[in-house]
């Protein structure tokens, strides 16, 4: 049986934006000491992360291939090591995530959502 989702994959790509602008409000005024140590903060971080990789494994295969600059596959494997290899976790590599790698997303997923709403 196949498992086809109810939500649009436009809505999939803003759920990405709100979970990147999530992360970034939650971790913009704080060092990443208090990041490490603040485990509410991190295990909101988290699950947003988990949005992110599960929003992006349900973009269907032609926008990800029209669109394969950005990395979809990148955003997948952080949520299966969010939610299934949490113990392998690392907070400086999640931290250096959230500062270099989601940043460069937002724009790309923003002309996503511009050039592909039905008119």
């Amino acid at each position: 049986m196949l498992f086809v989702s109810s939500r649009d994959w436009l809505l999939r790509i803003h759920d990405i934006l709100t979970a990147i602008s999530a992360i970034q409000a939650r971790t913009s005024a704080i060092s990443f000491e208090v990041f490490e140590d603040d485990e509410t903060v991190l295990k909101a971080v988290l699950y947003d992360f988990i949005i992110i990789g599960e929003a992006s494994a349900n973009i269907p295969d032609e926008i990800q291939q029209r669109y394969s600059d950005l990395p979809w596959r990148l955003m997948k494997d952080m949520r299966n090591i969010a939610a299934h290899e949490y113990f392998q976790l690392d907070t400086p590599t999640i931290w250096r995530t959230i500062h270099r790698s989601l940043p460069p997303l937002v724009e790309p997923l923003q002309s996503i959502l511009e050039r592909e709403q039905p008119s």
